[in-house]
């Protein structure tokens, strides 16, 4: 038997690169896929089969999708969408250009690539498929708008996609970390550069004293932060077990935001959210 097939997307660095070479040890053929063909160049000198993909570009995916069944002779047995990064600022201050930005990669790039592969599975009469939201797709927080808007969009969407796949070999699971070590907060300062005008802002103070520092100094590890292991923990579950979950939650906040979000009314949540 051929060992199993995953493409993974956003390895470079964090929750994909770790995914990547866990499943490579676990046996897995893995196509561990980055935006930068510079990041693919160390992924195979880790001895893993690396080619470049970027969720924004519609050529890439043709690529992407076209190297991976070339190499398996047509076939893929599970799909991680795990690729995003999070542009912060208040919404107020986000610009039309900006998110359009941002739903590209997060939201339209991982769905177009989710479209391209489910006739495959389909055919093969088996496939997994799991995408990678965030406790930021239970619950909003303050300066991350963009990101969030894309992780409750692509839980609505991941939703339906699960509640239409019923009755075919295809599962969907949604895997929902929160705080988890890896470099979205250093990745997101050029899309903060690039389109907050901050400066120009009616919350040029709050930027000043909060947004600013948070984003360029780091004060260390959240208290509930964990590696991406345990990210990588859930997404075998949802892989190998014969009855995956339809959501993962990781970390100690995410538990306590999904419960939360059920037994307390709006206006509360808000006031405890908004205290931090």
């Amino acid at each position: 038997m051929p060992p199993r097939s995953i493409l993974i997307t956003g390895c470079s660095s964090g929750i994909g690169y770790d995914a990547a070479h866990a499943l490579h040890q676990r046996g897995w053929r893995v196509f561990a896929t980055c935006r930068s063909e510079d990041d693919c160049a160390r992924l195979r000198d880790e001895g893993l089969e690396s080619f470049p993909l970027d969720l924004a570009s519609e050529s890439s995916l043709d690529s992407a999708v076209s190297e991976t069944l070339s190499r398996t002779g047509g076939t893929l047995d599970a799909l991680f969408n795990n690729g995003a990064f999070a542009c912060p600022g208040a919404v107020e201050d986000i610009p039309r250009a900006a998110l359009r930005e941002i739903f590209e990669t997060n939201l339209f790039g991982t769905h177009d690539l989710t479209r391209r592969l489910i006739p495959t599975m389909r055919a093969q009469g088996h496939g997994r498929i799991v995408q990678c939201s965030s406790v930021l797709g239970l619950v909003g927080a303050k300066w991350r708008g963009a990101y969030v808007s894309t992780k409750f969009a692509l839980e609505g969407l991941t939703d339906v996609l699960r509640i239409e796949m019923r009755g075919t070999p295809l599962h969907i699971s949604l895997i929902e970390p929160g705080p988890i070590g890896t470099k979205i907060r250093v990745n997101s300062i050029p899309h903060f550069e690039a389109w907050i005008d901050w400066e120009a802002s009616p919350r040029v103070e709050q930027y000043r004293a909060n947004l600013r520092t948070r984003l360029y100094n780091s004060s260390g590890p959240d208290p509930f932060q964990l590696t991406p292991a345990a990210v990588t923990k859930k997404l075998i579950h949802a892989l190998e077990s014969p009855r995956p979950r339809a959501r993962y939650y990781v970390t100690t906040p995410t538990y306590l935001m999904g419960a939360l979000k059920r037994l307390l009314p709006t206006r509360t949540l808000d006031w405890l959210i908004a205290k931090g």
